[in-house]
C-alpha cells in the first residue's frame, strides 16, 4: 500500500451452486500456494470471501489500484489455472468468475463518516 493514496476497498458477489457448497469450503481451506502468492503478487490484500448457507458468497479485498489488479490476475496463468478449476463451482455468468463477479458499490464508511465529524 502506497502511504498518502486512497485504498480501493471492493466488495464483490458471486453464487456458488448449492450441492458445491462443502467442497467450495473445503478447497477454500487449503487455496493453492501459487494462487495465494498470485493474489498478492497482484496486489490485493485483506481479501476475505464469506459464504451463507444458500450458496451467495460475499468476497472482500483493498488494492491500490483494483484496475491493475484485475488485469494482473487476468494474464497470470496461476490465475487461469485455479478459476478454470473452480468455475464448476459458480452459477454461470458469462466468464471467468473473478472477472465477472458482481461488485457492490461502497455506500457507508464509518471512518470517513467520522473524519467529516467537526467535534
Amino acid at each position: 500500500m502506497t502511504k498518502g493514496l486512497a485504498v480501493e476497498r471492493v466488495c464483490f458477489q458471486l453464487q456458488v451452486k448449492p450441492d458445491r457448497l462443502a467442497e467450495y469450503r473445503e478447497r477454500h481451506a487449503a487455496v493453492w500456494p501459487e494462487m495465494l502468492q498470485a493474489i498478492a503478487d497482484s496486489g490485493r490484500h485483506n481479501y476475505s470471501l464469506f459464504l451463507r448457507a444458500d450458496g451467495l458468497l460475499i468476497g472482500y479485498y483493498e488494492t491500490d489500484d483494483d484496475a491493475a489488479s484485475r488485469a494482473a490476475l487476468n494474464d497470470d496463468p496461476r490465475t487461469a489455472a485455479w478459476e478454470a478449476d473452480m468455475a464448476d463451482f459458480f452459477v454461470a455468468l458469462g466468464g471467468r468468475p473473478d472477472q465477472n463477479s458482481l461488485q457492490l458499490p461502497e455506500i457507508f464508511n464509518l471512518e470517513h463518516q467520522l473524519a467529516k465529524d467537526p467535534s
